[in-house]
């Protein structure tokens, strides 16, 4: 059976020959401390930390930027407060304390579902694109550029706020389409630099950098909201951005073989290990056999799926900490980070995990990607309902929603590098078209969130942790049944069709 590196291996069953193709390897590998592939997951870490970070402040900092105390702000007074407000709480009703002569607004809850919508309205647009560019020049002055321009744009929001909904509505969905080539570029580059039995070591390092940027930014940005003001959040975060970018540049090659300070011995092993899958793909790509590909619209589906829960805590969390719970902002913004701390620990165990059982021929790669992504949407939905029944307990919603986030972390071993897998040569392609349909419920979970909480009940909370349950099982079983883990025959290369049959020797 025919290997990405143009090789083939014996094997007793097609399941075992198939999933054989992205785990067979010549050289003993190099040890991974200090080298140039461990440092460019380090580096994509801090810079995916981030961009969560721009992408979420918001969420907290609309807290701050609300006028709560205006009259012309859609609050039901007819409808008594969910929980009660703890005596003495310096998160009442009326306006949180901000700097003198910071600005606040008058936004009702359906605008603020908007505004926490539109960075993904332009997330969803360069998607694709980024992906199929990533592919075939590289991906690191993409992933930059992505990083440097959403960066740049998180300068100007005080200003867009300034002249209206409008206005700001615009800028995140700016921020969006400057960040949407970020993680396609991520997998683009990985097909280069990731040995086959590291990918899911280095990938989830690399990818929870995320998960890191959400646990940072929502304290820090309820601290700074606090002691500096709302605008203070978004010129932080952009300069933080703006220095990551020329760390990036100085450290970062899209290719092993041009990069200026890796070692000959570590160069051989990736370039040899990876082969003819470690190339890009060209201008032309087979998008009539993607798009009849069953296993590509399982991990499609799947991930709309896990997106759905995900976007919906990440963006509305922090209403529910101060509408329901009545958490004072810096509580609010620790208790809706703390999630995110399980969520980035859960995911590297998980890809060093899944590595090891691949390596030990445990389980084949299908059946890894399997098991991580099962448990990675269902444990989620069984923590998630009890949340809208534990009434106002602060901490048992606590509880239940660090677990649910937490263990929804092994899934970055599953189903979210699943393209890798199947394609090695299209994957950042492949994790644009993903990324697009699973960005869709970024859009429409703050939107749908917003809808069933109007009146800031617990009983249209429940609704909402009953559809992101729901949700994640369906996701959870479609996968079960459709996902793979073999090189699709329409993603091989001609060079290993054609290369001849012979025995391999795996040193692990």
């Amino acid at each position: 059976m025919p290997l990405p590196n143009g090789c083939s291996i014996n094997a007793e069953s097609p399941e075992e020959s198939d999933d054989a193709k992205a785990l067979v390897q010549d050289d003993v590998a190099p040890p991974p401390c200090c080298s140039a592939r461990l440092n460019l997951a380090v580096l994509m870490f801090l810079g995916f930390s981030v961009v969560y970070g721009l992408r979420v402040n918001l969420s907290v900092a609309m807290v701050a930027m609300v006028n709560a105390s205006d009259p012309s702000v859609d609050r039901n007074t007819s409808v008594p407060p969910a929980c009660p407000v703890p005596s003495g709480s310096r998160n009442s009703s009326g306006a949180l304390q901000q700097p003198e002569g910071t600005p606040q607004y008058p936004w009702d809850s359906e605008t603020q579902g908007w505004l926490l919508g539109a960075f993904f309205f332009g997330y969803l647009c360069t998607q694709i694109p980024g992906g199929y560019l990533a592919g075939h020049y590289g991906g690191s002055k993409f992933l930059g550029l992505g990083v440097l321009s959403t960066a740049v744009l998180t300068l100007l929001t005080p200003l867009a706020a300034g002249w209206g909904s409008s206005w700001l509505f615009a800028l995140r969905a700016l921020e969006g389409f400057g960040e949407g080539v970020t993680y396609p570029s991520m997998m683009a580059m990985w097909t280069r630099w990731a040995p086959p039995l590291e990918r899911s070591r280095l990938m989830t390092l690399s990818g929870s950098g995320g998960s890191f940027g959400a646990f940072v930014s929502l304290p820090l940005t309820s601290l700074i909201c606090e002691k500096l003001g709302w605008p203070a959040v978004f010129y932080l975060c952009g300069g933080a951005g703006c220095l990551w970018f020329f760390f990036w540049l100085a450290f970062v090659s899209d290719d092993p073989r041009t990069h200026r300070r890796i070692s000959e011995e570590e160069r051989d092993y990736i370039v040899n290990s990876i082969g003819a899958q470690g190339t890009g793909h060209g201008w032309s790509v087979p998008l009539l056999s993607m798009v009849l590909s069953v296993p590509l619209w399982a991990i499609i589906i799947t991930q709309m799926c896990s997106n759905w829960t995900f976007y919906t805590l990440l963006t509305s969390l922090p209403t529910y900490m101060n509408d329901v719970l009545h958490f004072d902002l810096q509580s609010n913004g620790f208790l809706s980070a703390l999630p995110y701390l399980g969520n980035l620990l859960v995911s590297l165990l998980s890809g060093v995990a899944a590595d090891r059982l691949m390596e030990r021929k445990v389980f084949s790669t299908t059946t890894v990607r399997k098991l991580f992504t099962f448990t990675g949407l269902l444990l989620p939905a069984v923590f998630l309902v009890p949340v809208g029944y534990v009434g106002c307990s602060h901490i048992l919603t606590a509880t239940f929603l660090t677990l649910s986030t937490s263990l929804g972390g092994t899934s970055s071993a599953g189903v979210f590098m699943n393209q890798i897998d199947i394609a090695p040569r299209y994957a950042g392609f492949l994790l644009g078209i993903t990324n697009t349909f699973g960005t869709i419920p970024g859009v429409m979970a703050p939107i749908v969130t917003g809808y069933f909480t109007e009146d800031h009940s617990l009983e249209g909370w429940r609704k909402v942790f009953w559809v992101a349950a729901g949700i994640n099982v369906g996701g959870a079983i479609f996968y079960t049944l459709l996902g793979s883990g073999k090189v699709q025959p329409w993603a091989d290369t001609e060079e290993n069709r054609a290369e001849p049959a012979r025995t391999r020797t795996v040193v692990l």
